[in-house]
């Protein structure tokens, strides 16, 4: 099976480390749209110019996460021309392990947004080989971003982007489900996607129009007209209070080999549906961790 996994923010090398997770920003949000001939980049790529905009720094944010994971942001600071000059002189010489930047962060980043997008922040250089680390965020919200241990599903799940790690992604309605390293996510029509070159997965919430009814025959409906396929390539298993169904199969009339694998997950009242979409026949494992993965969270209250 072919992994997908991101590239380090700073140097392009893809990243296999689930316990540092790199996340870059190409571009200051302010500076988003601006036509190309107002961008100056100063010799590097983490120090730019943009008329009319500012001047920027690139520097690392640190974040933990539990599971002893850490998040790095290569994200944007905005400074002063003084800043953007003496740092320039800097860079790349050996004056570069003492640089010191005060400035502004100039990226929104969720799940704290606005919060921290315009928070003063410091940052130096902790180690030559990489952009400087902020180690101080001014605002008395935002500064909870480099003090505190965030829970990393909840953070990781925010960034569409392909991941080094698994990541548990909300689907409301108290179900979730496993995007599977090296798949980025959207959501469209009304579904979660989570998709590689090399195969994709969506994810849909169906709820039960008729009150009462068991999760059995709510199964039973939502699979009126599926195709008949072979005992071996069906699957039935319980689920605490619930069925979970899932079949496969492979398209003849395609031009070429695609699995196909379709998933459900029957709570009272509520069903999640999975389809899948493979290339290599041995990706059915994948699918079937994804559709395993569906949990729907008992409401005790």
């Amino acid at each position: 099976m072919t992994t997908h996994l991101p590239t380090c923010a700073c140097c392009g090398d893809a990243l296999a480390d689930e316990r540092r997770i790199d996340f870059g920003f190409n571009l200051p949000d302010a500076a988003l749209g601006a036509p190309e001939e107002a961008l100056h980049r100063l010799g590097v790529r983490a120090l730019l110019r943009v008329d009319g905009v500012g001047c920027f720094i690139r520097c690392l944010l640190p974040v933990r996460l539990t599971r002893d994971t850490e998040l790095v942001l290569g994200a944007w600071t905005e400074v002063d021309e003084a800043t953007l000059r003496r740092a320039h002189e800097l860079w790349e010489q050996p004056g570069y392990a003492d640089l010191s930047v005060e400035g502004t962060f100039a990226n929104r980043v969720q799940p704290w947004g606005d919060d921290l997008l315009g928070a003063a922040v410091t940052a130096k250089v902790a180690d030559p080989e990489e952009l400087p680390c902020v180690v101080e965020v001014r605002h008395p919200v935002a500064s909870r971003v480099l003090t505190r241990t965030w829970d990393r599903d909840h953070v990781l799940s925010r960034f569409p982007q392909p991941l080094p790690v698994d990541v548990r992604t909300d689907l409301g309605g108290r179900w979730s489900v496993l995007r599977t390293a090296g798949l980025g996510a959207s959501f469209a029509d009304g579904a979660d996607h989570f998709t590689a070159p090399d195969r994709s997965a969506s994810v849909s919430l169906m709820r039960d129009d008729v009150p009462g009814r068991a999760p059995e025959d709510f199964l039973t409906a939502l699979l009126s007209g599926a195709p008949d396929t072979r005992p071996a390539q069906r699957v039935r298993e319980p689920l605490g209070g619930g069925v979970r169904y899932a079949f496969w199969l492979t398209p003849q009339d395609s031009g070429r080999p695609r699995h196909e694998f379709y998933g459900m997950a029957v709570a009272p009242g509520i069903a999640a549906g999975l389809h899948c979409s493979y290339e290599d026949p041995a990706d059915l494992a994948w699918a079937q961790r994804i559709w395993r993965s569906l949990d729907h969270a008992v409401n005790t209250r």
